[in-house]
Order: C-alpha cells, then structure tokens, then sequence
C-alpha cells in the first residue's frame, strides 16, 4: 500500500463530496542504440588534480592516475562525468529553472554520491575509491546523435571493471552498463550499489516539497508500485526484489532501472533535517545485484533524470509513469485518459496557460450538459410538486418518516424518480474530484505565468504577511478568493429555484457554509486549480441559464398531470423502480418498528 500522509487531501475529498452530492442531494435531489558518431567541440577540459583514495591499496593497478572531470552536453541536460568513480557527478537540466530562476541542478558533487563495492579475489572494492582511465572528452551531442563515454581500471588481482554510458542528443534516459571482465573470484556473492543524493528546493513552498519529496520504487513480481514517503529521519529494507526505484520530488525525478533483472534486496534511509532550507532530504538507496551477472555482461542499467511528465516518463520502464500521482483509483483513470491527453492537445496550439483552461473546462462542460439538462429537467419536476407536498407536511404534521412515505407515493404517481436528479451530480463527481489530485502535480503549469500568478503550479499570492496564522496561513489567494464567490453566487442561484426539503436541518444554509470551509483548503493549492474550478463555476451558471430558457415548465406540469390520470386509472400498470421499491420497503420496515417500539413502551408502563 501506498505510504501517504496527506490531510489536505482528506479534507478536500469529504468537502468536494459534501458540497456536490449533500448539495445537489438533499437541496436538489530499453535496449541503448549503437553508438552513433558524436559531435566534438573543442573546448578547456578541467582537470582538477584530486588524489586517488588508498583505502584499497595494491588493487588498483594504476595508482597515478590522477582524477579529471569533463562535461557531455545534449540538447535536454548538461552531464558531468568524473573519471574518479566513473561516476555521473552533475545533471543539470538545461530547459527548466528553479524557482528563483538559478539552474536547475538534481545532482552535484556535494549533494550526490555513487558507487558499487565489489567482491574480488583479494577482497571488496568500491569504486569511488578508484581513479579509472577514459579516452573521452567534453563533448556536445545534438537531436539523434548519441554517445557512449567509457571507463576502464584493471586491478592488480587480475578483473577488470568496466562502466558505460550511452548519451542521447534527446531525452532525459542515461543507460549505463557495468561489467566486471576476467573476473576470478568463483564465489556466488552480490555486489552492492549504493546512491546517495540529497534533494534540493527546487520549488518556493518547501512544506510542499518536502510532503511531495519520497522514494517511489516497484516490485516486479508482485506487480505493485509504491513509495516511501519518509517524513523524518527512517530506514527501511525491502526483501523483495525491485525493478527500479526513484528520488522523486513534486517536479522531477531521478532514477535507477535495472534493465537486466530485478535489485535483489534493497534498503532506503531517509534524513530529514527541518531547519535546513538547502535540502529538502536527503535519501539513500543500497541495493544489490548478483556479481555473475556483472560478470556476464548483464550489468544494464539505466539513469532517469528529468521532469515528471506522463508522456516522458512512460517509455522509461514498467509503471514509472505511476510516480506522476493521478488521485485515487476511482478518479485515476479520468486523469489519464481524459484530462492528460486533453491538456497535451491544446498545450500543442495554446501558449496562453490560462486560455489552456478555460478551452478545457468548456469542453468538459460541453460533454457533461445533457447530465445536466437531465438533473435540470427533475428539479424542475421538484419545484412543480413544492406545493403539494407543503399541504402533505400541514396534513400530516411532525411525522418525518409518515411524510416521507406519502412524499414517495405523490412521485410514483406523477412518474418522478427521486434519484433522477442524484445520478447525474454522482456521475459528474469523478471529474471534480480528478481536478484536484491532478493540478498539483502537473509539470505543464510550472512556471507558467497569467494575470497576476506568476506560476500556475503553486499558489497566487498578491495579499501575503510575514507570520503565519493558523488556518489561513501566511496569505490568501485571489484566485481561491474568485472561486469562493463563484460558488457562493451558484449556490445562491439553485437556492431561489429549489423548493424547501423536510428535515431537521436547513439545507439551504449550510450549503453556503462548505464553500467558506472548503476555501481554506484551496488557499494553499495551485492557482491552476483554484482558477480551473472558478471558470467552471461561471461556465455552470450561465449552462443553466441557457438550459432554463429552453425548458417549458408548463408542459412539464401537463405531463406529470397525464402521468397522475393514468396511475389513478390502472395503479398496477406503472412500474416502480428499484430504488423506489427499495426505498417504500425499507420505511414501511421502520414504521413498523417505530409501531413495536410503541408498544413496548406502552406495555412497561401498564406493567408499572
């Protein structure tokens, strides 16, 4: 099971479905490519002298090598390699920016460490302990060039250790090989990778990076994708074996995949230090791999470092695009295969972030109006019955359960089905609530500036103050502030049309206390999300003020007067409804228990 922490969420899900379904209920009713020819620039190779580590002295056959470090260029990252290790040492991502517009760095040589220790004949070995030769260069890659950097170190003990990189001009996969040859040792052990990175802030909120900030990993065999969400320091080993696993952050990821067979074991450490604002945590994966495989030329691996985008992240291995979060089961596939693609689309022809969701949400509502014609068309059959059903509650008094049996029998006489205005709102539910976990974690909106939000990825903040209060925090947003008058104004307009309902509580008003309540969750979300929902609101007003001038409520009057005639005139001849007849028999049982219950009552104080 997925490891989550997120009350916010909790919160929105039970507001969203008490304001939509209370509402409108009880108001309404990979294999590498060969390597291609790279392109090389002639440019300062930096070769900073750096002393190989003698931890593992009278191994390494080449104890003067010294360490260098040299840059791959490709059109998406900028790769630093470093000859000490044969390690990536820096990616930078070269078509996105951090949130105060500084490079965007995943990984460098402070926050990142990578090495494998490896079982010889004359002991374990790691190899960052190890100064490896290479022939290659700084170098520049472009569109469908690609490049393979190799290293190489043999040991006095006879193997030789091999590592490989393939850079493509395009895209954000490093695949990487790691072979042992000669290999002498005859022992069946495991050799063990261990990678260490701490994550940087990439993004203005850090609470909302550190509670996005997890590693997501799978299990192949149990076909089962899940994440360590670590909100403190924590350590946890996992004897399955893995497919790949992922430091993942609201916005990007890096990962390892192994291409070859599964990560035998594996253990991942969380540090989480609060008051530092550098790093968000600090994670570390130690996994480990057969060493016959290494020795038989199946040590394929392969890096990921970029955005987390569906469509990039998709063809990377099996279900890595499941670290995109799309919401819970019931709303995931309205994410993946409507709203995704849908935004992909537009995104084509649209440069304008904010146009991009209005054009969606009239979509959406485009395909969502004959359900809303339909829930329309049954209230409306509701507001014709209010005085009817106002001289059953004179006639029959403070009976809540008696008025609702005769209500019952006055709509299976007109032909009204009480659930006909529910089904539409409920079908409709899957699609508000998919908007919510979606809009937080698209990628699309990062940076996208409209109107006064500078970045539609996180919160628009125009009113803000230095400490932060409990509830609203330390600003409010203006777009939050739109919706909430927009909901407000359409919970005002349905009100006016919606006849009064029997029971203890006065629907009508508290419909305007969830939107209030509901604003202080969506203060902090996006503005993407706060404007989505505003536009959709406005977008359903004037749907139903369209739909109104098209209804005749005279001849809906005719019609359940025509249905009333033909019911008194051969009542067996109209059949109920499921629901109807569930619903006849479950309140003639409680008034049957009410009437037992009387007697009871009376029977005790006879005996008294």
């Amino acid at each position: 099971m997925l490891e989550r922490d997120n009350k916010n969420e909790m919160i929105g899900i039970f507001l969203m479905m008490a304001i939509l379904f209370g509402y409108n209920f009880l108001v309404q009713n990979e294999t590498p490519p060969p390597a291609q020819k790279a392109k090389i620039e002639n440019k300062v190779v930096s070769k900073n002298s750096i002393s190989p580590m003698n931890a593992f002295k009278g191994i390494q056959s080449d104890s003067n090598l010294k360490a260098t470090q040299f840059l791959v260029e490709t059109d998406d990252l900028k790769v630093t390699f470093s000859t000490k290790g044969a390690a990536i040492q820096r990616v930078e991502l070269k078509n996105y920016k951090t949130y105060n517009k500084k490079p965007l760095v995943l990984l460098d040589e402070k926050s990142n460490s990578f090495s494998t220790t490896i079982p010889t004949s004359q002991g374990k070995i790691e190899t960052n302990s190890l100064v490896f030769s290479t022939n290659n260069q700084v170098s520049k890659i472009t569109g469908k060039d690609s490049l393979v950097v190799k290293f190489q170190s043999i040991l006095k003990s006879g193997e030789t250790i091999e590592n490989s990189y393939v850079l493509k001009g395009k895209g954000y996969e490093v695949p990487f090989n790691l072979n042992i040859l000669n290999k002498v040792s005859n022992k069946t052990e495991n050799a063990t990778i261990v990678w260490s990175n701490s994550l940087k802030q990439l993004e203005n909120d850090l609470e909302m990076n550190r509670k996005e900030t997890k590693i997501t990993y799978f299990d192949e065999n149990e076909d089962e994708f899940n994440d360590f969400l670590a909100a403190s320091n924590e350590t946890k080993d996992i004897v399955e074996p893995l497919k790949w696993f992922s430091f993942k952050q609201l916005y990007f990821n890096t990962g390892l995949v192994n291409l070859s067979s599964n990560f035998s074991t594996t253990k991942f450490t969380s540090e989480v230090n609060e008051l530092d604002s550098t790093y968000v945590k600090k994670f570390t994966a130690s996994v480990t791999v057969p060493l016959d495989n290494l020795a038989a030329n199946k040590g394929k691996f392969k890096f990921y470092f970029g955005p987390n985008e569906v469509s990039i992240l998709k063809p990377v291995s099996d279900v890595y695009r499941n670290i995109v979060y799309l919401g819970y089961d019931i709303v995931k596939p309205v994410n993946r295969y409507l709203f995704v693609p849908m935004f992909n689309f537009y995104e084509k022809y649209i440069n304008n972030y904010g146009l991009l969701i209005i054009l969606v949400v009239l979509t959406i509502k485009l395909f969502l109006t004959p359900l809303v014609y339909k829930s329309y068309i049954s209230n409306a059959k509701t507001r014709i019955l209010a005085p009817e059903i106002e001289e059953l509650k004179k006639k029959i008094g403070d009976d809540p359960a008696k008025l609702q049996q005769e209500q019952m029998k006055l709509y299976q006489q007109v032909g009204v089905s009480p659930m006909a205005g529910c089904v539409p709102v409920l079908l409709q539910m899957p699609i508000l609530m998919s908007v919510f976990f979606l809009f937080p974690n698209m990628i699309m909106f990062r940076q996208k500036p409209f109107l006064w939000a500078n970045d539609l990825s996180t919160y628009d903040a125009p009113i803000q103050w230095a400490q932060n209060l409990p509830v609203i925090g330390n600003h409010i947003s203006l777009f939050a502030v739109f919706y909430l008058i927009s909901t407000l104004a359409y919970t005002y307009y349905n009100n006016q049309i919606t006849p009064n309902q029997p029971g203890p509580v006065d629907m009508k008003k508290l419909s305007y206390i969830f939107p209030v309540v509901f604003f202080f969750v969506l203060n902090s979300f996006s503005a993407a999300l706060n404007f989505y929902y505003f536009v959709s609101n406005l977008v359903t007003i004037l749907q139903q003020l369209i739909i109104k001038r098209f209804v005749d409520e005279d001849k809906i009057k005719a019609i359940l007067e025509e249905n009333r005639t033909k019911f008194k005139a051969n009542p067996s001849a109209v059949k109920k409804s499921k629901f109807s007849s569930f619903l006849e028999k479950s309140m003639k049982a409680a008034e049957e228990a009410k009437k037992q219950q009387e007697l009871a009552e009376k029977s005790k104080k006879s005996k008294k």
